[in-house]
């Protein structure tokens, strides 16, 4: 079972998208029958067992094992995933594509970078998932806050000489090749071959660095009790 499985296939993530079968996908990140979920979702087993074969044949669920009740052979299954992001690769023909504009200030690019990087790594994890080797994978998470406009401007500007300054130093770009850093402004590296191989032989490796305002936590009212001890 893995912890997050990336939908690619169209069907499967309309299919996922039901309320029903989405709640069916919660309970069964353990092992479960279609009786045991029939009195967890409040549904008819016929019901529930129409929503399984669904996503069973989306792939979306698994079979682990088939317990013989009686006259009746009772199925067990389990989600493939514990949670679940649908990829662009769902609505390919209006995904974002990152190449059709390039603007470290736009937010729309951002969303197309995040976009393209849930379709890659999802590809990634699958193929490590069919080896059964370890993806190297490494990310930072954070919040900082600004005092001024001013200052995120600054801040953005020392990061991306920052990152440029650390790529020209590590980039291989093989032998004659340049600088080959790439840019603030998110240019290619040079020197590489499609196969994600550098002209010096080593593995490309894709670098983003994202920086956006954290959303606002809605404000809670205070009830009549709250308003009261105040």
């Amino acid at each position: 079972m893995l912890d997050i499985e990336v939908i690619e296939d169209p069907a499967a993530a309309e299919a996922s998208l039901d309320p029903i079968r989405t709640r069916i996908l919660q309970e069964l990140a353990e092992p479960g029958s279609a009786t045991q979920l029939a009195a967890k979702v409040g549904l008819p087993r016929q019901k529930v067992n129409y929503h399984l074969k669904a996503l069973e044949r989306h792939g979306l669920v698994q079979l682990v094992e088939e317990r013989r009740k009686g006259n009746v052979t009772e199925r067990v299954l389990q989600a493939t995933a514990a949670s679940y992001l649908i990829s662009p690769v769902a609505l390919a023909s209006v995904a974002p594509d990152p190449h059709r504009f390039s603007d470290r200030f736009s937010a729309f690019w951002l969303l197309a970078l995040a976009g393209r990087m849930v379709q890659e790594v999802g590809k990634l994890i699958a193929g490590a998932a069919a080896a059964r080797q370890k993806l190297a994978t490494f990310a930072i998470d954070g919040e900082i806050t600004f005092r001024t406009a001013a200052d995120r401007a600054a801040f953005a500007e020392e990061l991306g000489v920052a990152v440029t300054r650390l790529v020209d130093k590590y980039h291989d770009g093989g032998a004659g090749a340049g600088a080959g850093g790439t840019p603030a402004g998110g240019a290619s590296s040079s020197g590489t071959h499609p196969s994600g191989t550098s002209a010096g032989g080593g593995r490309k490796h894709r670098l983003v660095v994202a920086l956006h305002p954290v959303l606002k936590t809605p404000i809670k009212p205070l009830s009549a009790k709250e308003q009261d001890n105040d």
